[in-house]
């Protein structure tokens, strides 16, 4: 909940679109609903998806509490309940429901919301590596030449001759995917120490040191993983 809103009134955690109701002209005070004639609100484009959804700007979150919290909110917005309403009323429900629809997709994967957070607090989620990451280097320009030579040889060899460079494509596949794994165990190490960070709650400058550190690494590691997954992408299509 954001500091000054209302902690008795779960109507009060979304910040709405603009400080006038659309309707009566009524000044909003962050109600969904505007209190002197009833009408359904929009709410803001601008605010972020931690907030819409009514929880801090952590990257552990309960699961729980999230599908509670959105099931909430859905309620309160779907179309469904608008049929009979304006058209402007419509509208607003089908727009607040888009925005709580892509807010909950997005933070409940925990790679988007790594992504989403760095892209809140760095401006960026991740680079578009076009090279593979160092300590890779080697192992996908192997696995490369492996996958040129495979589709060469597909339309001139009989299958049972593929079988063996298909087997090693295969071993090369669980490689990248214990890799990917160990990325997502670091980032996910991350999550716990950005956290922490928030917690305690400074604005010194080795805080800000520490903070800069964590996003920067994990703006490396889902640049890796996007890469890695790429690759390991392009190999099952090849190999099937």
């Amino acid at each position: 909940m954001q500091q000054g809103q209302k902690a008795s009134s779960p109507r009060t955690e979304l910040q709405m679109a603009r400080s006038m109701c659309w309707h009566c002209q009524s000044e909003i005070s962050g109600e969904y609903f505007c209190e002197r004639c009833v009408k359904v609100q929009p709410v803001s484009k601008e605010m972020d998806y931690f907030t819409c959804l009514g929880l801090p700007r952590r990257l552990n979150i309960d699961p729980d509490q999230l599908e509670a919290k959105f099931y909430e909110l859905s309620r309160m917005f779907h179309p469904d309940f608008y049929q009979s309403k304006t058209e402007t009323e419509r509208a607003i429900s089908l727009n607040n429901s888009a925005l709580l629809n892509t807010a909950y997709r997005t933070l409940k994967d925990p790679v988007q919301r790594a992504e989403y957070l760095l892209r809140l607090e760095a401006g960026s989620a991740k680079e578009i590596r076009t090279s593979p990451p160092a300590d890779l280097f080697e192992e996908i320009l192997a696995l490369q030449e492996d996958l040129e030579e495979f589709r060469s040889a597909s339309s001139d060899r009989p299958p049972d001759e593929l079988e063996p460079l298909r087997a090693k494509l295969e071993a090369d596949r669980k490689t990248l995917d214990r890799r990917r794994a160990e990325m997502e165990a670091r980032l996910f190490e991350l999550f716990t120490a950005w956290d922490a960070l928030q917690d305690r709650g400074e604005a010194t400058d080795q805080l800000r040191k520490e903070r800069e550190a964590i996003l920067k690494e994990m703006r490396e590691i889902l640049s890796n993983r996007t890469y890695v997954s790429n690759i390991v992408n392009d190999l099952v299509a090849t190999i099937g």
